[in-house]
């Protein structure tokens, strides 16, 4: 009994020492830290606010949205000239020809009158609405590919620094003589000249037989002419594109003539102008977009360089309406040949009495022929009556001639209409 006592009183004292060293065995390992206790959504409202000022101290500030610029208003009372040439030549030069001196004096008047030749894709982008041009602007174009336009005509614009349209017809091509080669359009090309259609073969988009080669007569009768138009219009912009990998969206009518059916294939093959040479200071919406006017410059005709100065210059024509026109019946204007005649002599004259216009303003008075554009008509005052002789003989089956003056500030127009069939 007395050891049993004595067993659970040294039992007691070792229990008694073990626990008195509790506080003195760590809680956790020896490098372990105790982790620091979360805050809960209970802080005090100064803590998050303080919280809350920091972080913003501490964040970029945000970028100041830049202003939109403002879309430019587009000038519809601008105006445009398109200038036609064709061949050059340092010695005799003809009507469809010109000497680089007498091209030079152009370009230097152009500079002269404050007048800003512009590119071929400016005068579409603004058509467009898409860009503003120069009040006063004009465009230069050759036409065919004449290698003289390389050698000759180029160094000149070079000097002035004017970008030029080329339009080029496809049979005329790198052929040898005086044509243009593949290579030398893309020396152009890579320059920033404008390279543009002017059909595949040179004839008359009418398709009426006249200026249509045999070869061709053949082939509008084997193809029809939908499909022959194709070929002048569609094709040719293809190959061009392809073969220079430009884009093509201008075309020149060969001689300036055209059809219905041929400007709705314009527009249909990707076509945004066509140009005609009827010359006329050309607006933002007058004319229509496939019916352009250009002034067919030649060495013969210094007065239709003239002329397309006077039309940029004055301030009554373009517009966005365009020029306003009055109409005279053709029968009360007495011309020769007489209005639906026929005549047999290749270089006729033509006259036309414009008493019936009223009081004409001096150098007002201009003729246009169909196929041949604005031609070099006298005037005389005394007697009011206009007239041209034929320089090139007639080859067409029918023409159409427009008079017209100015009369109170305003274009009056005249029209009529004759044949042609040579004596057999």
């Amino acid at each position: 009994m007395k050891r049993h006592r004595l067993l659970l009183t040294c039992l007691a004292a070792a229990v008694a020492v073990t626990l008195s060293g509790c506080d003195k065995i760590p809680l956790f390992k020896k490098d372990q830290e105790p982790e620091t206790p979360v805050e809960t959504a209970q802080e005090a409202p100064e803590a998050q606010a303080a919280a809350a000022v920091a972080t913003a101290e501490a964040a970029p500030p945000a970028p100041t949205p830049e202003p939109t610029p403002e879309k430019e208003e587009i000038n519809r009372n601008a105006g445009v000239i398109v200038l036609c040439y064709h061949r050059f030549t340092e010695k005799n030069p003809d009507n469809l020809s010109m000497t680089p001196e007498m091209f030079e004096s152009q370009m230097q008047a152009l500079k002269d009158a404050g007048i800003s030749v512009i590119g071929m894709q400016d005068f579409i982008a603004w058509r467009r609405g898409e860009k503003n041009i120069p009040e006063k602007s004009c465009i230069i174009t050759i036409d065919d590919g004449y290698v003289s336009a390389y050698t000759l005509a180029w160094p000149i614009l070079k000097k002035f620094e004017y970008p030029f349209t080329m339009f080029v017809y496809m049979d005329y091509i790198g052929i040898g003589g005086q044509s243009i080669t593949w290579d030398q359009l893309a020396d152009m090309r890579d320059q920033g000249v404008d390279i543009q259609s002017h059909t595949w073969s040179h004839q008359n988009l009418k398709g009426k037989g006249g200026q249509i080669n045999k070869k061709n007569r053949a082939d509008l009768a084997k193809m029809g002419y939908e499909a022959w138009l194709q070929r002048e219009i569609g094709d040719t912009k293809k190959t061009l594109e392809e073969r220079l990998g430009i884009r093509v969206n201008a075309i020149a009518y060969p001689y300036g003539l055209h059809s219905e059916e041929s400007r709705a294939m314009t527009l249909k093959t990707g076509h945004e102008v066509g140009f005609t040479v009827y010359g006329q200071r050309n607006g933002f919406d007058f004319p229509a977009a496939e019916q352009i006017g250009r002034y067919a410059i030649g060495s013969k005709q210094p007065e239709i360089f003239e002329a397309a100065l006077r039309a940029i210059n004055s301030e009554s024509a373009g517009g966005s309406a365009g020029p306003s026109i009055s109409h005279v019946a053709s029968g009360s204007v007495t011309t020769t040949p007489a209005d639906g005649a026929t005549v047999s002599e290749a270089k006729p004259t033509l006259t036309a009495d414009l008493s019936s216009f009223g009081e004409i303003e001096a150098g007002s008075v201009d003729m246009r022929i169909s196929g041949f554009g604005l031609v070099p008509a006298n005037y005389d005052a005394a007697t009011k009556t206009v007239s041209y002789t034929f320089t090139q003989p007639l080859r067409d089956k029918s023409y159409t001639v427009i008079v017209g003056a100015r009369v109170d500030g305003r274009k009056k127009e005249a029209r009529w209409g004759f044949n042609y069939a040579p004596a057999q």
